[in-house]
C-alpha cells in the first residue's frame, strides 16, 4: 500500500526541513545569539546556557539548551527561591520574546528536536501521563507547537495535551507551516507567555480524575 503524503512528509521530508531551517536560522541570527549571550552573562551571570534533561522522540532523554532567565538566589538553608523571585525583569523579557529559546536551534540541528512538535516537558512528568498523553512522544518535540499557538502557558494541561495528540495525528507540511506563521505572530504580540497564577506555569501533577479513581 502506498504511504500517504502525510507519512512521507513525517518520515522523510520533515527532518531535512528541520535541519535546513535551523542551520539557516543559526547563521542569520548569530549576531542576536552573541548579544543575548553577553547580556545574560552581565545581568544573570554564568552559566549563560541553561541545560536540562527532557524526553524526546519515543521518550528518549536528551539535553535541551536555553538561555538562562533566572538567578541562582537561595534562602538561608541553601534552597532555591521560588521562580517568581528568581525570574528577573530581564528574564521575563527573554521569555516574552522567546529569545531564551534560541539555543534550542542547536537541538534541532542535532536531531533531538523539530521546528514544530509538542514542547519537551520535564522528565518527572513521564510517569504521570495517561496512555493517550504519552502519544505526544510519537514525534520529535518542537521549538513551537499547536498548543503554543493555541494559548501556550495560558491554557490548562489537559487542553495542552489534547492539542499535542491532535498534532501527532495530523502531522503535515501545511500544518507545520501554518504553526510556524502563527508562532511568529504570537511572539510579536507576546501572547500566552504566563499562566494566570504562576510566573511560568503550574507544575503538572497528574490527571486529577484518574488519581481520584473517577
Amino acid at each position: 500500500m502506498e504511504p500517504s503524503k502525510g507519512s512521507v512528509y513525517r518520515r522523510f521530508i520533515k527532518r531535512w526541513m528541520d535541519f535546513i531551517l535551523s542551520l539557516l536560522a543559526i547563521l542569520v541570527l548569530s549576531p542576536v545569539f552573541l548579544v543575548v549571550a553577553l547580556l545574560v552573562r552581565v545581568k544573570l551571570g554564568s552559566p549563560i546556557i541553561f541545560k536540562q534533561k527532557r524526553p524526546g522522540l519515543n521518550e528518549k532523554i536528551f539535553t535541551m539548551y536555553k538561555f538562562r532567565t533566572m538567578t541562582d538566589e537561595t534562602d538561608e538553608n541553601g534552597k532555591l527561591l521560588p521562580d517568581s523571585v528568581r525570574l528577573t525583569r530581564f528574564g521575563m523579557f527573554l521569555r516574552s520574546t522567546s529569545l531564551d529559546e534560541l539555543p534550542e536551534l542547536f537541538n534541532i540541528l542535532k536531531g533531538d528536536m523539530s521546528i514544530i512538535g509538542p514542547r519537551p516537558l520535564l522528565v518527572q512528568y513521564l510517569s504521570l501521563y495517561n496512555p493517550t498523553q504519552k502519544r505526544r512522544h510519537e514525534v520529535r518535540p518542537g521549538l513551537s507547537g499547536l498548543a503554543q499557538v493555541s494559548g501556550r502557558n495560558a491554557i490548562s494541561w489537559e487542553e495542552k495535551f489534547n492539542l499535542d495528540v491532535r498534532y501527532v495525528d495530523k502531522v503535515s507540511f501545511i500544518e507545520d507551516w501554518k504553526i510556524i506563521f502563527l508562532t511568529v505572530k504570537k511572539v510579536f504580540i507576546r501572547e500566552g507567555i504566563n499562566s494566570e497564577t504562576a510566573a511560568t506555569i503550574e507544575p503538572f501533577k497528574g490527571n486529577e480524575k484518574e488519581s481520584m479513581g473517577v
